[in-house]
């Protein structure tokens, strides 16, 4: 078991973590035809949204209550109102989601309060779904303001089941460190099982990077809140990641529909267990093709040990994506000599290292220089690092902002996990080809010295 501490140093160097209201606000963008709002200054909102435009490569909608100094100190309701009036009028959405920031969480702002407030005010909006999340940036991380949207939205929108259960219908509640193409990935192996799931977020239909027929300036896809509303009439619920753990608990609670984490999709053990569930509640056999992808998936296990066997390994990351991750590269062999996360989560401790740091970057580089690390994977904001340290790198989570395809890059299943075990090994084969070449141009000469 690994121990899980803190860092207690004066201020964070070079972050890690991105905020909760951040990840708030991505959960709602895989609502189809909504509008994510942070109740906080201009600039929080600004610097968020260059963030995902810069790692999805697309428009992002979101919106801000544009807090001022006085605005603050006086009080944000006619700023979230006047925000509420404007976005309904210009987008017509279907939902809006308000995700607090820290400086309109130190004012203490009531957003549920206002929302109630703002009904009694506009009776036309009693009935259009408002949802209010705390999500106070000085505190938790990019995870935790994903997990208590996702919660928030079941609890405001899914109601108690009605009539006869769908045989056929699951919901899946994936967490942060899902991308768009495991989204679409995991729905095909659903739909071979001959299951429909219900993805809450849906990112795979707003943030898969396609071109709309027309301009939106809303979420232009993902799961309808109409859909949402359906979710109680499902025979089970799949969470992937323990992070989505509350949130399945929520829809049990309220829709009286069983629940399943899958803390893990990434690897051989996880997968069959994963396979082994589908085929369960489908009545299904696994088809044909995942046999023969399992095969290959072992194969690749075989073939890229030799290259990641012994390997020191460096990674920082969210905490679900840290254990995805991590687990498998163990697996493969690896040994995690520096480990650093963003936030405390209940599968820090069984992850195969001595230590897990909630810490930055800065804590992460000193580790892995101290520790020898032969191998880096963390985001984009790890590239100076690694020219420092001259390591291998490779990028998961989010943002990375320097490379394309973030959006489609595929880790669950036996065919992601084999393609991210070529991936890694293919990447160290090159970097020791290279230093290999370099180490021989400076050796050939001295042994023909001494061969005459």
């Amino acid at each position: 078991m690994a121990i899980v501490s803190q860092v207690k140093k004066s201020c964070t160097v070079n972050p890690l973590k991105m905020s909760e209201p951040l990840g708030g606000a991505l959960a709602f963008m895989g609502v189809c035809n909504t509008m994510p709002l942070l109740h906080g200054s201009q600039g929080c909102t600004s610097f968020g949204l260059v963030l995902l435009v810069r790692h999805f490569k697309e428009a992002i909608p979101l919106q801000t209550t544009a807090m001022s100094e006085v605005a603050t100190v006086l009080g944000g309701y006619e700023n979230v109102e006047q925000a509420i009036l404007n976005i309904y009028k210009r987008t017509s959405p279907d939902l809006i989601g308000i995700c607090s920031t820290g400086v309109t969480e130190i004012k203490g702002d009531d957003v549920d309060g206002f929302i109630k407030v703002f009904r009694k005010n506009h009776p036309d909006f009693i009935n259009f779904p408002l949802i209010a999340v705390s999500t106070p940036d000085f505190s938790g991380a990019f995870q935790d303001g994903w997990e208590k949207t996702v919660t928030r939205i079941i609890e405001t929108i899914a109601p108690m089941p009605s009539g006869r259960r769908a045989e056929t219908r699951v919901n899946v509640l994936p967490g942060c460190h899902m991308t768009p193409g495991d989204l679409d990935a995991l729905r095909q192996i659903f739909e071979d099982f001959g299951l429909e799931p219900s993805f809450l977020p849906d990112l795979s239909g707003s943030l898969d990077g396609h071109i709309p027929d027309d301009f939106t300036p809303t979420t232009l896809g993902g799961i309808s809140v109409d859909e949402i509303g359906k979710m109680g009439r499902a025979v089970w619920t799949i969470a992937i990641g323990a992070q989505m753990r509350t949130a399945a608990e929520a829809l049990e609670r309220i829709s009286n529909v069983p629940f399943r984490v899958f803390e893990r999709l990434c690897g051989l053990v996880a997968n069959d267990e994963f396979f082994a569930f589908l085929a369960e509640i489908s009545g299904q056999p696994v088809p044909q093709k995942y046999r023969r992808q399992r095969s290959q998936l072992v194969d690749a296990m075989l073939d890229g040990h030799f290259h990641t066997g012994g390997c020191k390994l460096a990674i920082g990351a969210e905490p679900d994506l840290l254990f995805d991750v991590g687990s498998l590269l163990h697996d493969m062999g690896m040994e995690l000599v520096a480990v650093v996360t963003t936030t405390a989560s209940p599968v820090l401790d069984r992850l195969p290292t001595e230590e897990v740091l909630i810490g930055d970057l800065e804590d992460l580089e000193s580790r892995a220089k101290v520790r020898g690390a032969e191998f880096l994977i963390t985001n984009a904001h790890g590239r100076q690092m690694v020219a420092r340290l001259k390591l291998p790198f490779f990028r998961i989570g989010l943002p990375i902002f320097d490379r394309l395809g973030a959006a489609h890059i595929v880790t669950v299943g036996y065919q992601g996990t084999r393609d991210l075990i070529f991936a890694i090994a293919n990447m160290l084969i090159a970097h020791r080809e290279v230093h290999h070449d370099v180490n021989q141009a400076s050796w050939c000469p001295t042994m023909e010295q001494e061969s005459l």
